[in-house]
């Protein structure tokens, strides 16, 4: 079983699918030739690049770098994290901030991952370990760099119908990448109840109790019962908090993560 089995199903042939769409796009429409779209994929590729080195170098101006010295304790979390996921190399950063985020981003190594200083002060080890994972997911699987590179082609220069197509793919890709990066965390943490309640305070951040965690979780449950929801997510890179969950619970009950929890134990 290989260390990345946990990737959601769908995923590399949603990607393969928005490749044959970019390529189509290049080949048949008049405002994009194999030429100039090629020249815009690399110019976007470099300036991603260029702008992940920026972005690098503000974050060693303003965040705190977690090391083993400056962050003991959440160096462990990262460095339990790392070995179950076997992201590659990585930084990871703590930036002041008051929202309630991570991200992550590089083409080249290390690739660099982002915790928002206020996820401390509502979620703990467990939920902490949760959100790392996720990241670090991102990077196992290649998205970081493959974010770069599609975000790239699907800006391609192309009629409005086509550039619509394009975009709708890559957004679809982008919501199944976070199926596989869920996945990822679960494994890193290894406790669904605590991977469930850090994605509900991602958007109820005062739910600290059981009750308080039921009572938001029932207002997510009702979201994707609106049409209208539906709908939006269709234009969102990640979907509905309540599918999230609910993905994570049928993954949970599956022999294929029980074996692999068990291997990365």
């Amino acid at each position: 079983m290989s260390p990345t089995s946990y990737r959601y199903p769908k995923e590399q042939l949603i990607l393969a699918f928005t490749m044959f769409l970019v390529f189509l796009v290049i080949a048949v429409t008049a405002t994009a030739t194999l030429c100039t779209g090629a020249v815009f994929v690399v110019a976007f590729v470099i300036f991603s690049y260029t702008a992940s080195k920026a972005n690098h170098q503000a974050l060693i101006a303003q965040a705190q770098h977690v090391t083993s010295q400056t962050l003991p304790g959440l160096a462990e979390i990262v460095r339990r994290g790392v070995s179950r996921l076997r992201p590659g190399p990585v930084e990871v950063f703590v930036v002041p901030s008051r929202q309630l985020n991570a991200y992550t981003f590089g083409l080249s190594s290390p690739k660099v991952v982002v915790l928002y200083a206020a996820l401390f002060k509502v979620m703990d080890e467990d939920e902490i370990s949760f959100i790392l994972g996720h990241e670090l997911g991102h990077v196992a699987l290649g998205h970081t760099w493959l974010n770069s590179l599609l975000g790239g082609m699907a800006g391609i220069p192309a009629s409005f119908s086509a550039a619509i197509i394009l975009s709708g793919a890559f957004l679809w890709w982008n919501r199944t990448c976070e199926f596989s990066a869920d996945r990822a965390g679960l494994l890193a943490c290894g406790r669904l109840d605590k991977a469930v309640s850090a994605l509900i305070k991602l958007v109820a951040p005062g739910a600290d109790t059981a009750a308080e965690l039921q009572a938001a979780y029932q207002q997510l449950d009702a979201e994707d019962d609106n049409p209208w929801n539906n709908l939006v997510e269709g234009l969102a890179s990640h979907p509905m908090l309540i599918k999230r969950i609910d993905a994570l619970r049928r993954y949970a009950g599956t022999r294929e993560y029980k074996q692999l929890q068990a291997r990365m134990a």
